[in-house]
């Protein structure tokens, strides 16, 4: 993980304006700066975005912003990626400590020895994965294009995917690949019960079950679709069910009430009884931080130049292999 040193905060930043949408507006035409924010992210944080997606998504914006700053609002492997795809722009991230779990699931140190392992294999990494872990790819996906990446290599060709073995698992089945997985896992889709989910089918039998392909496959079994956050949001669109029971993380029902104010949204519950269907780390960013960000033009995103540049290679494979 690369980042600058985070200054000390004065005592003036402290002072938050009333009109926190409005402030924000106004520093984007101050800074000529975009927000780029994630479908998991507070409602709030969603509905000040000027753009909203999934990793793919948000990789393409990143990718052709004409802006001087980018704010993300996401995790820190998200502005890692428009880091690497934009050296010359200033990368915010509202807090620095919104990580992983995925990609911290993934050391580089122990990946480069697995990877060693493998010298004839060719290496497709989840978008969700550190800089030095895309360094060391030679494709990188997301959840919406891992299956159609997968489709493009050569069947003679062995391959790694890492760092999520359920998303491995899943693109094995989809396209009848043999991958050999890193053991890597997401705190939030691992952590949907089974049983619960059973329990909701059984009070709501209409309801239909969409799930994210990063969830265990005792719960992607009961899916109806399944898809990454943008697919499942467009599904729930299409679908003539009323009521749905949400299996990713719930800010995404956010924009499906919003686009779908007509139908319901259950969001899938966790095993134990607490929020850990909400991503710890993704809650991190606000508001507040995000106007923080933008008027002290702090925390930057950095990166030594030699780890970003064998990191945008895998990247612009994944860009040119999804037009």
């Amino acid at each position: 993980m690369f980042t600058t040193a985070l200054p000390q905060q004065t005592k003036a930043s402290s002072f938050l304006p009333y009109d926190l949408f409005g402030a924000i507006n106004t520093l984007k035409k101050e800074l000529n700066a975009v927000v780029l924010a994630h479908y998991y992210q507070d409602p709030d944080i969603q509905d000040v975005a000027d753009y909203l997606g999934d990793s793919l998504g948000l990789s393409q914006q990143a990718a052709s912003t004409s802006a001087d700053v980018i704010v993300f609002a996401g995790v820190h492997f998200m502005a890692e990626t428009a880091k690497i795809l934009n050296p010359d722009k200033l990368v915010l991230l509202p807090d620095l400590d919104a990580g992983c779990s995925l990609a911290d699931s993934c050391p580089p140190e122990e990946f480069a020895k697995f990877k060693a392992a493998y010298p004839d294999h060719l290496v497709v990494s989840y978008i969700n994965c550190s800089a030095e872990i895309k360094a060391m790819s030679d494709i990188i996906c997301t959840s919406s294009n891992a299956v159609r990446i997968v489709n493009q290599i050569p069947e003679d060709q062995p391959i790694i995917f890492a760092p999520d073995r359920n998303l491995g698992r899943y693109v094995m089945e989809q396209t009848g690949r043999d991958l050999v997985l890193w053991q890597g896992s997401c705190i939030v889709h691992e952590t949907f019960s089974e049983k619960k989910i059973i329990q909701l089918k059984i009070e709501h039998p209409e309801a239909e079950v969409i799930a994210h392909p990063e969830c265990e496959p005792p719960v992607l079994r009961h899916a109806s679709y399944i898809g990454s956050t943008t697919a499942l949001l467009k599904y729930a669109q299409t679908s003539p069910a009323s009521t749905f029971i949400v299996a990713t993380e719930p800010g995404i029902i956010h924009q499906m009430q919003k686009q779908t104010p007509n139908k319901r949204f259950i969001p899938a519950p966790a095993m134990n009884n607490c929020a850990c269907n909400e991503c710890p780390y993704m809650r991190l960013n606000t508001l507040e931080k995000l106007y923080l960000a933008m008027k002290n033009r702090q925390p930057e995103i950095t990166m030594p130049e030699h780890i970003r540049v064998a990191a945008l290679r895998p990247i612009q494979r994944m860009l040119e292999m999804s037009v």
